[in-house]
């Protein structure tokens, strides 16, 4: 035993320890809890149903609703921040006019509580707000934001707002690691932009590329909270993401419908990760 103490493993898993404790009491823990409430039809009762609250969960309608609109708001999102953080960064990465000052002006939303600055997104996408105001300024018609189709921008907006800058710093560093002989060298040789940005920039951004992918699906999975301090309890249709649906059945005290669409949620998410693992690999045998 005092030899095992004395091991560099006995001193990392001592260190580890607490944290290791921590993450089981508060997340690995009530995760089995709720993956044991959604098999069952009540938490007094405690009858083993099999499947039943997963089936009553996919024939509601809300419930669809809430993951079709989930679905759309990823898709759209995420590939649209990879596209504008990659391009602010390169931009970030040249000799320009205040980088420096531009660089904090895209981490300011990180240190910024959402919770303090909602009621300025309120007052600019409101019916008599600010951005209304400008476009009749302009001859064009008012839109309801946040009562029409119109609500799911509104949150694409504050999504984008909220995490490009966290993306951009990332990219940051991935572009800053690339040498610049690589550029030169491709220059001499006759490689326009276009080609020195996909046979050199993309392929040593890989690892960066996808760690932002798989922080920018998750974050997108998290904007139930920009969305339920603009729209409240029961925004628009067009918004009504799974966050929703789980706080009203929370709300309503329904466990089991809340735990097997909160399993559901973590299961397509563990999917993409798992696939965007797998294509990861596959890219990096291909490269090699």
């Amino acid at each position: 035993m005092k030899k095992w103490l004395r091991t560099d493993s006995a001193a990392a898993w001592l260190f580890l320890a607490p944290s290791v404790i921590g993450f089981a009491l508060f997340y690995l823990i009530p995760f089995a809890i709720g993956v044991f409430y959604s098999f069952i039809d009540s938490t007094v009762d405690s009858h083993f149903v099999g499947l039943d609250n997963y089936r009553e969960l996919l024939a509601s309608g809300s419930f669809r609703k809430a993951a079709s609109n989930t679905f759309y708001f990823s898709a759209i999102s995420v590939p649209l921040i990879l596209v504008l953080s990659l391009a602010l960064a390169m931009l970030l990465n040249k000799n320009i006019y205040l980088r420096k000052w531009l660089r904090t002006a895209y981490v300011l939303p990180l240190v910024v509580p959402v919770a303090s600055i909602i009621l300025i997104w309120q007052m600019l996408f409101d019916w008599n707000g600010s951005l209304n105001f400008w476009l009749s300024g302009f001859g064009l018609a008012r839109v309801d934001w946040m009562k029409t189709d119109a609500a799911r921008n509104v949150i694409i907006v504050v999504y984008l707002w909220k995490n490009i800058g966290y993306n951009v710093i990332l990219f940051l560093a991935g572009l800053q690691q690339i040498p610049k002989d690589y550029y030169e060298t491709a220059q001499i040789e006759g490689a326009g932009r276009l080609r020195q940005f996909s046979s050199i920039t993309l392929v040593y951004l890989t690892s960066t590329m996808f760690f932002v992918v798989i922080m920018s699906i998750l974050n997108s999975f998290k904007v139930f909270r920009e969305t339920y301090l603009i729209a409240g309890d029961y925004p628009h249709d067009s918004i009504y993401m799974m966050q929703h649906y789980m706080n009203n059945m929370f709300v309503a005290l329904d466990i089991q419908k809340l735990t097997a669409a909160a399993n559901l949620m973590v299961g397509c998410i563990l999917l993409i990760v798992l696939g965007l693992f797998a294509i990861e690999r596959r890219y990096r045998q291909f490269m090699e």
